[in-house]
């Protein structure tokens, strides 16, 4: 899918999903966007997913050093850790979300407080506010809630492409039933997280055919103004309970089509 110029790929598709007794899955989403001579990631995903993000960028013959820019929505270890991984990469993150996650003691449970340090030091390190272009045609804005400085990246898309905008919300509404509600079940504010929820309603339905990007779901397009989500879920554990190493059990986690 094509908006602005930019190519989409979504590498890792989010998943929403806690476990009972392990805490957060923290499979979230990471998307490629290539265009107007530029590689970037929106979200670097969490250490898990090293090995299945340079294989997914292998088989779009995309290495990591190609990556020009990294994108980061906000600094939770399932968004940001991986940043490492692109030698090569200018790295743009919320002015106000770096701010607070430098402030924060050490052991908080979701930011990685070495990464996060190690991250402030960078020489290609950009720190951005509301409104400002971070690439050619794509802008961030301010959508707080999830955390004190989480952004939204909007990419308008153009007259001669089939589809609207794409909004990569990220954790801003990680789950439909978010966007649903007008509400999250991880913010340190329920206003201002309904605040930032109807923001990003208000830029959804600009243009028909807009696609929006959660956090830990699927891509979602407006359907007689309901999201709705495209394609299936693909998510599920292997556990190996038996006597062998064969001897393996799947539990599909999928869950219905669209919705």
């Amino acid at each position: 899918m094509h908006f602005g110029g930019y190519r989409l790929d979504i590498l890792v598709q989010g998943y929403p999903g806690k476990t009972r007794r392990h805490g957060g899955l923290g499979w979230s989403t990471v998307a490629l966007l290539r265009g107007h001579g530029r590689v970037a990631i929106v979200d670097t995903g969490g250490f898990s997913m090293r090995r299945i993000i340079v294989e997914a960028l292998q088989h779009l013959d995309v290495q990591p050093g190609d990556v020009t820019d990294l994108l980061l929505t906000h600094l939770h270890y399932d968004h940001m850790i991986n940043w490492t991984l692109f030698p090569n990469a200018r790295i743009t993150v919320g002015q106000t979300e770096l701010g607070w996650a430098l402030g924060l003691p050490m052991g908080d449970p979701i930011v990685p407080e070495f990464y996060v340090r190690e991250l402030a030091l960078h020489p290609k390190l950009s720190t951005v506010g509301d409104g400002a272009e971070v690439l050619p045609g794509i802008t961030a804005y301010l959508v707080p809630g999830h955390t004190p400085g989480h952004l939204m990246f909007l990419v308008p898309g153009r007259d001669d492409e089939t589809h609207g905008d794409l909004l990569l919300v990220q954790d801003a509404a990680k789950y439909r039933a978010e966007l649903l509600l007008r509400a999250a079940d991880m913010t340190f504010d329920a206003a201002i997280t309904a605040a930032s929820i109807e923001r990003i309603w208000g830029f959804w339905r600009r243009r028909p055919g807009s696609l929006l990007v959660p956090g830990h779901d699927q891509p979602m397009v407006l359907q007689d103004g309901v999201p709705t989500r495209l394609g299936r879920a693909d998510a599920a554990i292997i556990a190996i309970m038996g006597e062998t190493l064969t001897d393996r059990t799947e539990f599909d986690l999928a869950g219905p089509p669209g919705g």
